[in-house]
């Protein structure tokens, strides 16, 4: 008998990519995109024109060809991420998020999260975005420190990403994130704490903590800045921020997310619990289950945003489409389940997955025994030893 057969789906969220940032970050490997040099406003104190009519259309075509088969489960969760989200006009977030909710339907509290820059211009903006139904602010601030912040190529000082987070309050918002990056060029225990005291004074409900790291096809991979730390100094300044983030109340509840009771990402979470969403723009990704079917599948969308434009809602938008097999979902199930301190139930994977946990137990063993995870018999956690060592703990299920 088909395991997933009369099991609900998991639950559904949506990402939207919208590709455009003012200036490409030399560390960023995500698919964001400058505007053409012909579409860049002399005035530095303007946003960049880009065609935001044109792609919100593309992304509403989109949407009205994948939600068919998706009819009847309701959004839970959405999140609105780039690029520089903030550069579109909460006329344009709100006609996106009034089309998701007639086409599939949000639920009564579906958080819905937008990234946003720091920098002035776009703060004047966070009203609209409230209104247009955005409930939680993601705000890319990375550093407070002006050195730091201009050798990461960031366009903000710190005095933007403080008015910034008094303007997202002062329009409404009672969830906001602070992205904060540690291990820096030359950066010392001192500097990385100091980062996290000004994060901390500004009162976020949810900070994302995480290592600079350099990937592949950055400027930073080809061209690595002077004095990043070595392993000890690492280890030395996450232990220090941890500690004192820890004592400021926020639980570390993923390798790189700490939040206060109650205030974890529930579309991240959705995602490292093998939940299934959908992924509209140029570049986004999606999983989605089909129990009937015994199935499940990952697609991606063509990358270019004119590219996407002018195919969207057709197949040749969809640059990718792989029906996952048990290796494959042992892998990604892992990759994901193992990123959280609560790690994942049996049962969990049973449900979501539909497979038995016979295709992995032998690994969990040898990873327990070596003191990479725990198991209770029912639960399987990552040991601190473990998130440490997480891409060679990931290794072992390949």
């Amino acid at each position: 008998m088909n395991p997933q057969a009369g099991t609900p789906p998991p639950p559904l969220g949506v990402y939207l990519h919208l590709p455009w940032c003012v200036q490409k970050c030399p560390y960023c490997d995500f698919n964001s995109h400058a505007p053409a040099r012909a579409d860049r406003r002399a005035d530095a104190s303007t946003l960049p024109a880009i065609p935001h009519e044109r792609y919100t259309r593309a992304v509403l075509t989109d949407l009205a060809s994948a939600a068919g088969p998706l009819q009847g489960r309701r959004v839970e969760t959405v999140f609105i991420g780039g690029g520089t989200p903030s550069l579109f006009p909460p006329e344009a977030i709100g006609g996106l998020l009034e089309a998701l909710d007639r086409r599939l339907g949000l639920t009564g509290d579906a958080e819905i999260t937008l990234e946003a820059n720091p920098g002035t211009v776009e703060q004047g903006r966070f009203h609209g975005y409230r209104a247009a139904g955005v409930n939680r602010l993601s705000i890319g601030v990375q550093s407070f420190d002006a050195g730091a912040l201009r050798r990461l190529g960031r366009i903000h000082g710190p005095e933007e990403a403080r008015r910034a987070v008094r303007a997202a309050r002062r329009a409404g918002f009672r969830r906001i994130n602070l992205d904060l990056m540690y291990a820096l060029p030359g950066q010392t225990t001192a500097q990385a704490l100091a980062d996290v005291e000004a994060a901390l004074a500004l009162a976020p409900e949810h900070i994302s903590h995480y290592q600079l790291t350099l990937e592949p096809g950055t400027p930073f991979h080809s061209r690595p800045p002077a004095d990043l730390p070595d392993e000890a100094r690492l280890l030395a300044l996450e232990a220090a921020c941890r500690e004192r983030l820890a004592a400021a109340g926020l639980t570390r509840y993923e390798v790189s997310a700490w939040a206060h009771p109650g205030e974890a990402c529930r579309h991240n979470l959705n995602y490292w619990r093998f939940g299934d969403y959908l992924g509209l723009g140029a570049g986004a990704h999606g999983k989605l289950s089909d129990p009937a079917r015994d199935e499940i599948r990952r697609e991606a969308r063509v990358r270019m945003p004119g590219t996407y434009m002018a195919q969207a809602g057709t197949p040749a938008a969809i640059a990718e489409l792989r029906r996952l097999q048990n290796g494959d979902i042992v892998l990604e199930f892992m990759m994901n389940a193992l990123r959280l301190a609560e790690g994942f139930h049996r049962d969990d994977w049973r449900r979501h997955t539909g497979r038995p946990t016979t295709l992995f137990e032998d690994r969990v063993a040898e990873a327990v025994t070596d003191g990479l995870l725990s198991d209770d018999g029912g639960r399987i956690r990552p040991t601190q030893r473990g998130w440490q060592l997480l891409d060679g703990l990931l290794q072992r299920f390949l």
